[in-house]
């Protein structure tokens, strides 16, 4: 499996294969057309309070990312996970996200729940 985690808004890559975007909000300043989302499940994105919270910085990056990972455990997220993770297995994935940080944003706890 190759999942890869970039900014959406860098320019797309030959190598990004199927393009997911893990943001529950649109970026702003992004065209769609240019943006060359494949798929864009909201059910596997943090909840509005979850990501509120994270930004406030009222608490750590791992323990967003445990919060994080028990939103996941729902069954809507659940199928949704297993949904990427089928693309994942069929080829390339590169997961999406606005974050100025994706090595510190929850793109990077899905990538790594893909890839097990």
């Amino acid at each position: 499996m190759n999942v890869r985690v970039r900014r959406v808004y860098d320019p797309p890559e030959p190598e990004d294969g199927v393009r997911v975007l893990v943001d529950r909000l649109w970026p702003r300043g992004l065209a769609k057309d240019a943006a060359r989302v494949d798929e864009w499940p909201k059910e596997i994105t943090p909840s509005t309070e979850l990501r509120r919270w994270y930004h406030a910085g009222d608490g750590s990056y791992e323990e967003f990312a445990g919060r994080y990972e028990a939103e996941l455990a729902g069954d809507e997220a659940t199928a949704a996970l297993d949904r990427v993770r089928e693309l994942a297995r069929e080829g390339d994935v590169t997961l999406l996200t606005a974050s100025k940080t994706p090595e510190r944003s929850h793109a990077t706890v899905l990538a790594r729940l893909l890839e097990t």
